[in-house]
């Protein structure tokens, strides 16, 4: 039996406490946490006595190590770029990186570039692309490529502290900012941009194969405390992006794609929550089709890639230049979405 991979991980902040140690617990068989960096030492050393790993404020010392085969690159995004590059020219063999894994086309070109000339396997965290629902749904009708006309993504959630708090005990929760301005159309303007990039982006690797093209924003919208609404026009389809954070329950994460003969309703679990996939229902001619859920979620199933990459020479599911463009869908929605919210503020 193949020995697991060892994991080394840059940034141990909620997204890695409730997110990817409890995943990689679940995988022992190909995976064990080796080593653990953060700039806060306390945070460094709390979550890696969890895991049973070394603890570290020095990215180095991570890359480094040779107990590290492949890494978790978890920390703020503008730091994604360099870390890649960094894990690549240490002849690490895998990494995971949280989205975005880059802030532009061409940043994400170069850490590409970077990645296939040294043969390193790179996965993003886009955990749908990877969940058991959305993959069955989108191969039960794959004839919406062609045909669908309308698609609608929604994503109504509370604060992720509350699933945070559910998954782990979180250690060192960043401490909230002073509550922006909202009636600053820029703070407005930049608050939409970085909810596409947080948030919204989860499904925008989903949307794409169906309309590659974005066309034009035909409307954007902030609403506080933290959301927005977005329609666009990209390949000749209708697209409506809902995203909305609230103190308040319940949850509703879903995506529709609606075609002429076929329609496709994806219901995903929110963020942090480790209870299996999501849920689909495939519409045609009348009848229903349901699937999942599914025991593993697309965590399992996103670092389950990574291994199959790294130990088995699998073929990445999503080729280095799915992720280049991915990447662009998201930044030019987000600059595009932006300037519309400046525009019609000033209207």
């Amino acid at each position: 039996m193949t020995a697991p991979l060892g994991v080394g991980v840059l940034g141990a902040g909620p997204v890695t406490q409730a997110i990817h140690l409890p995943t990689l617990a679940r995988l022992r068989d190909k995976f064990r946490v080796v080593s653990i960096m953060d700039v806060d030492k306390s945070v460094a050393n709390s979550v890696a006595a969890r895991a049973g790993a070394t603890a570290t404020t020095s990215e180095d010392e991570v890359l480094d190590d040779p107990a590290v085969d492949v890494v978790a690159i978890c920390s703020p995004h503008q730091f994604h770029a360099a870390q890649v590059e960094a894990a690549c020219a240490a002849g690490k063999r895998g990494i995971l990186c949280e989205k975005p894994f880059a802030v532009s086309r061409a940043e994400a070109t170069q850490i590409a570039s970077v990645a296939g000339s040294a043969s390193v396997a790179l996965v993003v965290g886009a955990m749908h692309a990877y969940d058991p629902a959305w993959l069955n749904a989108r191969a039960k009708c794959g004839e919406l490529i062609e045909t669908a006309h309308t698609i609608r993504s929604t994503i109504v959630l509370p604060f992720n502290d509350r699933f945070e708090d559910w998954a782990t005990e979180v250690a060192g929760r960043p401490t909230p900012g002073p509550r922006p301005d909202t009636t600053d159309p820029a703070v407005r303007a930049a608050m939409i941009s970085g909810m596409v990039m947080g948030v919204t982006i989860h499904d925008l690797p989903l949307i794409r194969p169906f309309a590659p093209r974005l066309e034009r924003v035909d409307f954007a919208d902030f609403i506080a405390p933290f959301g927005g609404v977005i329609s666009l026009t990209a390949s000749g389809r209708y697209i409506d992006l809902v995203t909305y954070m609230r103190p308040l329950w319940r949850p509703e994460w879903t995506l529709d794609i609606w075609g002429e003969d076929c329609s496709a309703h994806v219901e995903f679990t929110p963020s942090y929550v480790h209870a299996g996939s999501g849920t689909a229902v495939v519409r045609r001619d009348g009848r229903e089709v349901h699937l999942g859920p599914w025991p593993s979620n697309g965590y399992e199933a996103e670092w389950a890639e990574l291994y199959d990459q790294v130990a088995g020479g699998a073929a990445p599911r999503y080729a280095l230049i799915d992720l280049i463009d991915d990447l662009t869908y998201a930044t030019d929605l987000a600059e595009q979405a932006a300037a519309w919210l400046l525009q019609g503020d000033r209207a």
